[in-house]
């Protein structure tokens, strides 16, 4: 129904900037609400931030302010600037997407493959 691609992981520098692309693709679906979730080593998924069709967003509080989401509706594609990135924010990033998808128009939630963002000198 949907598929999702992400990139743009990788290592890089503290303080230094990388950004996330998740594209969606498939038949018959409607993208409600596009995210970005990550989970370090050894904790939980968490959420980054999520964005809604009219471009409402939310934040993680801890991430306010160093991370930007945005998406292309035309393109189904979501992104996530993060700047002056530290170490702590290593961690495998997910794309996860809330639709309606198929001939019965049903509600669906899928998750991309995750990619890696390393923080480190």
């Amino acid at each position: 129904q949907v598929q999702l691609v992400e990139s743009g992981g990788g290592l890089v520098q503290p303080g230094g900037s990388l950004r996330l692309s998740c594209a969606a693709s498939g038949s018959r679906f409607s993208i409600n609400v596009m995210g970005w979730y990550r989970q370090a080593p050894g904790k939980e998924r968490e959420l980054v931030a999520d964005i809604t069709s009219g471009g409402n967003t939310n934040y993680a509080d801890s991430l306010k302010g160093r991370f930007t989401i945005s998406r292309d509706n035309g393109k189904n594609t979501v992104y996530l600037q993060m700047n002056s990135l530290q170490p702590e924010d290593t961690a495998v990033y997910y794309c996860n997407v809330h639709a309606v998808a198929g001939i019965f128009f049903s509600n669906v939630e899928v998750w991309g493959q995750g990619t890696l963002v390393t923080v480190s000198s």
